[in-house]
């Protein structure tokens, strides 16, 4: 393994961060506060090629090694860590999924998105089934040539912002557990959709909602892939998602720590720099410490998707690490510039309520321990487990 890399991506780094500096760095807290998604970056993105950058060539993409779109999400993630929730980590999980689509869902929704024209949301979680979304209730019944679906989807990134969503129903009610539950492709303009915002304390330029399904009418090659593959073709793209949210959360960390280190090297008191108390000095070397850890295996993770290999276990534990470390690295920013880092005059306010919604979104902490806890001591003692017994 190559803790560096490689020329073309160090190229595609410097592109990518002086694209951050000069399009997205500068409207962090404008776009927070206006609570507007920028779809003219997620178009300019879509330009660079940046979106869904894993998605085959034959199929539209760059066909690009996980560890380059980690790369690149995490640049980006500097300057903006909420907008990448949607451009990136929610762009990972529909272009890889809709990459399995037929003819007909490439064309009319895989290019134009991967282009940054139609945006995109993700939908599988319901109002009483997140975690345990095998308990979901919607529903998707076949009728002739087409399907109906009905029911709510709820807590879904960017849902007032998309084009369409990718929703996951029951297209065979009866089926047990995971079995009947199918993908779909739903417009949100079709009759029937109804969307509905919520007020998040964070990432308010992706804003969040709920998809509403009453008898809404979709043709039957929107379905994507098989009936009863659609949990399965979910689930796979989380070992992935929850790294490049990981990656997300640590860049604002990281930057809000080089902040610091400046700041405290300018700042005097009793005649010194404050950097050189080591009750200052010290606690940035133990969060950069941490999160430089963490960061590696994040990487470590991507690079064992590149070669085949399962990164499920990792994904678990950098999705809970890096939210809970990069918040606490972030308060002691704040707090080390004194009550000017608590007004909004700096950015250290919205990084952490930023960070928070990170570690909520794919699964809570608790959820990334479980996913740990499964594969270090296997399927037989996760609680849900028992629950089925």
């Amino acid at each position: 393994m190559d803790f560096e890399f490689n020329e073309e991506q160090l190229a595609l780094r410097d592109m990518v961060r002086r694209f951050t500096e000069k399009e997205v760095a500068p409207y962090y807290t404008q776009w927070d506060r206006e609570k507007k998604y920028p779809k003219h970056i997620n178009k300019k993105i879509g330009e660079l090629g940046l979106i869904g950058m894993t998605v085959p060539p034959e199929k539209g993409g760059m066909g690009a090694p996980y560890v380059t779109e980690g790369m690149v999400c995490e640049e980006v993630s500097r300057g903006d860590c909420s907008i990448t929730m949607s451009t990136f980590v929610v762009g990972h999980l529909d272009a890889e999924i809709l990459a399995q689509g037929n003819e007909t869902l490439r064309k009319d929704f895989l290019q134009p998105f991967l282009a940054g024209d139609k945006i995109p949301a993700f939908a599988i979680t319901e109002p009483g089934s997140g975690t345990d979304a095998v308990a979901m209730k919607a529903t998707a019944i076949k009728k002739g040539a087409k399907y109906i679906l009905n029911g709510e989807k709820a807590g879904i990134t960017a849902m007032m912002d998309a084009d369409f969503a990718v929703v996951f129903a029951k297209s065979d009610p009866a089926a047990a557990g995971a079995k009947g539950v199918s993908c779909f492709v739903v417009p949100t303009d079709y009759p029937g959709v109804t969307l509905q915002s919520y007020e998040d304390m964070g990432v308010r330029s992706v804003a969040r909602g709920s998809i509403f399904m009453e008898d809404v009418e979709i043709p039957d090659y929107y379905l994507i892939g098989k009936e009863g593959r659609g949990f399965a073709m979910g689930m796979e793209g989380f070992d992935i998602s929850r790294i490049l949210l990981a990656l997300e959360a640590i860049a604002p960390a990281m930057v809000s720590l080089e902040e610091t280190i400046e700041y405290a090297k300018q700042r005097n008191t009793f005649g010194r720099p404050i950097a050189t108390f080591e009750g200052v000095s010290f606690p940035i070397v133990e969060h950069i410490s941490i999160l430089e850890a963490v960061r590696l295996l994040c990487y470590k993770g991507l690079w064992m998707r590149d070669q085949g290999k399962s990164s499920t276990k990792i994904a678990g534990m950098v999705k809970w690490m890096a939210p809970r470390f990069s918040t606490n690295a972030i308060r002691d920013c704040l707090v080390l510039h004194g009550h000017p880092g608590y007004t909004n005059e700096f950015p250290f306010e919205q990084r952490l309520r930023d960070v928070l919604a990170i570690e909520i979104a794919d699964g809570t902490s608790q959820v990334s321990k479980l996913v740990a806890l499964r594969e270090l001591f296997g399927r037989e003692y996760l609680p849900y487990t028992y629950r089925n017994k």
